[in-house]
């Protein structure tokens, strides 16, 4: 007589194979997650303890980076100054040039599609490549910024070369990525039913009435992931005041000096300085710290803002 198998015996078995599969499929995922991120981390949390040049042994100095940080290093305050100018140019115009863009390739218009992908053809452009002609262009001698302001009898500026001006020019060059923003935005907003327009209609209201009181409030989520976003591409800014400040140290002054940018000067720097992986590695918790916090409090008032038709 043949014993018959028990049932919860054969799916317990299989649950076994199947989480094992599970398992094998995600381990190239969860090693190079490990290797790469896990890992740097701990070393960075180390590190940030430590006063370390990459040659000798780390020496253990506790929170010594970070006293130095608040309260001695002459570039700090100047570079948090940096960051934060960015953020108040950068975040409302790229939501605002972002918006406007969608709203207006939303319409029903000929050649509707060739402008959307012009729009986006920057954003799939080689970065580098692309401020390095920017680089050009704010020339102040030979640059084309200059010649278009001379051709309509404006002032000239001094672009990336003056203190008050280099900043400006950087949020320009990252507002010739917009695409990206407008991409999302127009993805939003083509998920607004169109019943409610033509109701909205009916009873009269014009344009300036249906985008605020219907488009704003649909696409509110939208909006709050975006400032998200944007806030966090805002302070990991590097790639743009690296290549276009005239000395790439973030100048001139401490005009470009982004926390990024001092992150990399200190943990990298040039002209035959020693390396202070220690205090850039200080620096980096404190950006991620600041990020973290910004994450937190905008998921934590979102609601106040944002519209839900979810009737608990």
């Amino acid at each position: 007589m043949t014993a018959t198998p028990d049932p919860r015996l054969r799916r317990r078995d299989k649950l076994t194979s199947d989480t094992r599969a599970a398992y094998a499929f995600m381990a190239p995922a969860l090693i190079g997650f490990t290797v790469f991120v896990v890992y740097p981390l701990i070393r960075s949390a180390y590190f940030a303890l430590t006063r370390y040049n990459g040659l000798t042994a780390p020496v253990f100095v506790g929170l010594g980076n970070f006293r130095r940080m608040f309260t001695t290093d002459p570039s700090f305050w100047p570079s948090v100054r940096a960051t934060l100018l960015l953020v108040v140019l950068y975040v409302p115009l790229s939501l605002a040039i972002g918006l406007a863009l969608a709203v207006f390739c939303n319409r029903r218009m000929r050649g509707v599609r060739v402008l959307r992908t012009l729009v986006y053809l920057p954003v799939v452009l080689p970065v580098v490549a692309t401020i390095t002609l920017w680089k050009f262009v704010f020339n102040p001698q030979v640059g084309l910024a200059n010649q278009v302001l001379t051709w309509l009898h404006l002032p000239t500026s001094e672009w990336l070369s003056g203190e008050g001006s280099a900043m400006p020019s950087i949020v320009i060059v990252m507002l010739w990525s917009v695409g990206s923003t407008m991409i999302i935005f127009l993805a939003a907003l083509q998920a607004v039913p169109t019943e409610l327009y033509e109701a909205a209609r009916i009873d009269g209201a014009g344009s300036r009435t249906m985008f605020f009181r219907i488009t704003l409030p649909l696409i509110s989520p939208i909006m709050v992931l975006q400032v998200v976003l944007q806030l966090v591409t805002a302070l990991q800014t590097f790639n743009q005041p690296k290549i276009l400040s005239p000395d790439g140290l973030g100048g001139p002054g401490f005009s470009t000096r982004v926390l990024m940018l001092s992150i990399y000067n200190n943990g990298f720097p040039t002209l035959g300085r020693v390396a202070d992986f220690g205090y850039a590695s200080a620096q980096v918790w404190v950006l991620f710290l600041v990020i973290v916090v910004v994450i937190a409090a905008t998921a934590r008032f979102s609601s106040v803002w944002t519209y839900s038709d979810h009737v608990s």
